[in-house]
């Protein structure tokens, strides 16, 4: 009997590390085709699954409140209700799903609204299945997948006349900042994440994960993509 106790104890620790449940997915795009292969794609995988699937933005939030989805990987344009306008009404509300934004061109002035907006990165249409799935886990396990180099092309693709602007707003934000906070945001911006910068700045990941924190509530934002983004507008990684 002992044994049997012992084998079933080792089974439940072998799988501690497995997800309580999969990865649940909402896919948004007007084409019925990419819509099938992301599913397919998706569907795929053990701890993902595709709970509803929507052919316009304006099917979003009804369905998020079915369904309740982790992601909700999201198409930029369609027709009625565009991805940008779908992100930011979801991301007004809390809570909301994370939301990845599908693109065919990575310089798109509509993808870096979207990533203010709230967005926890964007995906190429021609995303390998692999790196596809991959991001999925990532965000669903509350990291963003927008790497900075990519956030400073972004930037100076789609560069416009409010960048000062924006520039003013940032340097205004990050001055409201304790020091300890303000070099946390910037090793933010700067792709670290939550151990590295414990490494760097020789403090716990808990101290930084509570540092981060209270960096979104004072700046009202959703996610740590946007903190990169204001420290990359406010210009200090150059």
């Amino acid at each position: 009997m002992t044994g049997a106790t012992e084998s079933a104890a080792n089974v439940i620790d072998m799988n501690s590390s497995l997800p309580a449940r999969p990865i649940r997915v909402l896919v948004v795009d007007d084409d019925a085709l990419v819509r099938a292969g992301l599913s397919m794609i998706l569907g795929g995988a053990d701890d993902i699954a595709v709970v509803a699937e929507a052919a316009d933005g304006d099917e979003v939030q009804p369905l998020v409140a079915e369904h309740r989805p982790d992601v909700v990987l999201m198409d930029i344009r369609m027709p009625r209700v565009d991805g940008l306008t779908a992100t930011e009404r979801l991301r007004s509300c809390a809570p909301a799903p994370e939301v990845v934004i599908l693109t065919t061109f990575h310089a798109d002035a509509q993808v870096l609204r979207a990533l203010r907006a709230g967005a926890a990165g964007f995906l190429l249409k021609d995303t390998p299945p692999g790196e596809l799935v991959a991001a999925i886990r990532k965000v669903g396990a509350g990291e963003p997948i927008l790497s900075p180099a990519v956030t400073r092309q972004l930037i100076a693709h789609v560069a416009d006349g409010g960048a000062v602007t924006r520039r003013e707003r940032a340097l205004g934000l990050l001055a409201g900042l304790s020091e300890r906070e303000h070099e946390v945001a910037v090793a933010v911006g700067r792709g670290r994440s939550n151990a590295e910068i414990a490494t760097e700045l020789y403090m716990s990941v808990a101290t930084v994960k509570a540092h981060v924190s209270r960096i979104l509530t004072k700046f009202g934002l959703n996610n740590r993509v946007q903190i990169a983004l204001i420290v990359h507008d406010a210009g200090h990684l150059h």
